[in-house]
């Protein structure tokens, strides 16, 4: 691990002691996507388990939380509003026409066109899993049933085609896939899907959704059973989603292992066995195609227990976010990884990095958080909401990005509201739809606050709510509220980041005398009363994060937040299109001086402006605020610094 790499993520003692005690009870329920699953009366109620290994922390379910105000509100209604204006006609014509079915509707364009050969994949697959995601968030009724109908005409569409296959482009898709000749990634659409349906029977109760996605699974077993071995590892170089994932949630959902079997048959041997020896071999992969498979990893480890797939999600995680990533978080340049480990300062582009791989980053990281509550899968869990997810959907109209560019002189592009379709507008529709789903964790006896959002959590067979309110970032802390029906006695574990510089805590307003390192979660163990109210204290600064193997090029951050100098507005048409802007299309930016004793010295904050922050002593003047709050500007994440002559 690199210096860059220590500084940002290292795991203090404190944290490892702290992970330890809170940890000590393991939860025997099922995991991502299925924490939600419907109860089995034969268990008194509680959801099945097939897990061979229980998280040690889960999430609470998405019903059971309520965002408050601020910036991931705004995202989230963004989104929503999003949602509620595609029409099901529309979303549902590839699918009806080829399975034979008349429909007049306008076709969609972008990705879902009908010539695209990934069609099907939002339409049928991210738009379900958002509308189910977004109803167990919010309860909007009319996202469900607009869902509800959308599976219902994909099972009709389904049982049109007769043998279980459904999709929006034709089944000799599979014919050329199976001869290896060229085609778009037909598994990854059939994962869509099959993953879409599935959540709306998890998160909405739609039986005929499970029913439908059981036919599809029945399908892909009788496509792959015929296929050996080795033709079934030709196959996998063809980009195939996450297969592994959705074949192995749906057998935690059912308990058929045959599900889990077939599963293991997307295990792609070239890619799996240099990770599970620790060997990072990443340079010159697509990265979206291979995230997803450790996410599969991850889902195989907790059914059967195979220490192998652990060893796999772990080094990769941490290859990827120690060695792989910028000053957000993100990760890819140009879809790939093009450079050898802590080899990034010349990979910056205008296609840096890709949201759907930070999409996949976050459910990763919660696996590994579930495994052991360490502090710093939240660090950077954080970095990644605040900078790579917050600013990447456009509040004005819930239309999203494909990159974010982090080279200089760029800006942000989001796809035309009916005429995108990327996967990134895909896993954006998910993403900003369960913006609440990692703020609390629990175990038997402790709630974890991983993220200062304001919010509350429901523990109904605890009787209690916890009201977060904050103004985070613009407040460097919050304030929790306990609301009990009873006295209760519980561990309340608040992360400390690793970016704080000091801090404190009052419960009920009396300061404690301790606090905790950072990068570590601070646990007040004692008996609470509705009333008891918790204030944090979580002082920010000015830091540097600089390249791991360029140190002069360096990204300027405030607490969690990257900044970005906001320079000339771009105009609409230069907004909307492409998925992110021409290479050659930056507009230059000056050099920084700056005196490496002092590496920060050269920002100022604004007296009067929240989260602004104004250059001293540079070429000419500079005005910078988190990158998450510029829209429609070029802008500056990573600066070429040079040292002040003394």
């Amino acid at each position: 691990m690199s210096q860059f790499s220590r500084r940002r993520f290292m795991t203090s003692a404190a944290a490892v002691a702290s992970s330890a005690i809170l940890s000590r009870v393991a939860i025997a329920s099922p995991q991502d996507p299925v924490v939600d699953a419907k109860p089995d009366p034969k268990l008194g109620g509680n959801p099945i388990s097939r897990e061979k290994v229980s998280w040690k922390a889960v999430p609470f379910p998405l019903t059971q939380v309520r965002l408050g105000n601020g910036p991931c509100t705004i995202a989230m209604e963004a989104d929503r509003q999003y949602l509620r204006s595609l029409p099901p006609d529309r979303l549902l014509h590839t699918f009806r026409i080829n399975a034979g079915i008349p429909s007049t509707a306008k076709p969609l364009g972008g990705w879902e066109a009908p010539d695209c050969e990934l069609r099907g994949h939002y339409a049928g697959g991210h738009y379900l899993s958002a509308c189910a995601l977004m109803y167990a968030s919010t309860a909007d009724e009319d996202l469900k049933k607009n869902a509800a109908l959308v599976v219902s005409e994909l099972a009709k569409c389904q049982a049109a085609m007769k043998s279980g296959y459904l999709s929006a482009f034709p089944v000799e898709f599979f014919d050329r896939l199976r001869e290896r000749q060229e085609v778009w990634a037909p598994f990854y659409t059939i994962h869509k899907i099959m993953a879409g349906l599935l959540d709306m029977y998890v998160y909405c109760g739609n039986e005929q959704a499970l029913d439908t996605v059981q036919k599809m699974a029945d399908w892909v077993g009788g496509y792959t059973g015929p296929l050996s071995y080795e033709h079934m590892q030709r196959v996998l170089g063809t980009e195939f989603g996450g297969m592994g994932e959705v074949l192995s949630n749906l057998y935690a959902v059912t308990g058929k292992e045959y599900y889990l079997r077939m599963a293991q048959r997307f295990d792609k041997k070239a890619f799996f066995d240099p990770l599970a020896d620790h060997r990072d071999e990443l340079k010159g992969l697509h990265v979206n195609t291979h995230i997803p498979q450790v996410i599969a990893a991850a889902r195989y480890y907790e059914l059967t227990g195979e220490r192998r797939y652990r060893d796999i999600a772990e080094y990769f995680w941490d290859e990827v976010v120690n060695e792989r990533s910028y000053c957000t978080g993100g990760t890819s340049n140009r879809e790939t990884w093009n450079t050898d480990p802590g080899k990034l300062s010349a990979d910056l582009g205008p296609t840096t990095a890709e949201c759907c791989c930070a999409y996949n980053m976050m459910k990763l990281t919660r696996h590994l958080f579930g495994w052991s509550p360490d502090a710093r899968y939240m660090d950077y869990y954080e970095r990644l909401v605040f900078n790579h997810r917050l600013g990447t959907i456009n509040p004005e109209d819930g239309t999203m990005m494909y990159y974010l560019p982090l080279a200089s002189g760029y800006w942000k592009t989001f796809g035309k509201t009916l005429d995108a379709f990327w996967c990134c507008t895909g896993t954006g529709s998910e993403e900003y739809a369960k913006l609440g789903d990692t703020i609390y964790f629990h175990d038997d006896d402790s709630i974890y606050i991983n993220l200062y959002i304001d919010s509350q959590v429901q523990w109904p067979e605890k009787g209690l709510r916890f009201k977060q309110e904050t103004r985070f970032p613009e407040q460097q802390g919050t304030t929790i509220t306990v609301l009990a029906d009873k006295p209760a006695h519980l561990a309340v574990s608040l992360r400390i980041p690793y970016w704080v510089r000091g801090g404190s805590v009052k419960i009920n307003g009396t300061a404690l005398p301790a606090f905790a390192s950072p990068s570590s979660y601070l646990t007040l163990n004692r008996t609470w009363k509705s009333g008891d109210t918790i204030d944090l204290n979580l002082p920010m600064d000015l830091h540097i994060d600089a390249m791991p193997d360029n140190e002069t090029i360096q990204a300027a951050m405030y607490g969690p937040l990257v900044l970005a100098a906001r320079f000339d507005a771009v105009p609409n048409e230069m907004s909307y299109g492409d998925p992110g802007p021409k290479a050659g299309a930056e507009q230059k930016v000056p050099d920084i001086v700056a005196d490496s004793s002092n590496p920060t010295a050269w920002i100022e904050p604004d007296a009067h402006q929240p989260l602004t922050f104004h250059a001293v002593g540079q070429s000419r003047p500079i005005s910078m605020v988190p990158l998450y709050q510029v829209m429609h500007n070029r802008y500056a994440v990573y600066w070429k610094v040079s040292n002040k002559a003394v």
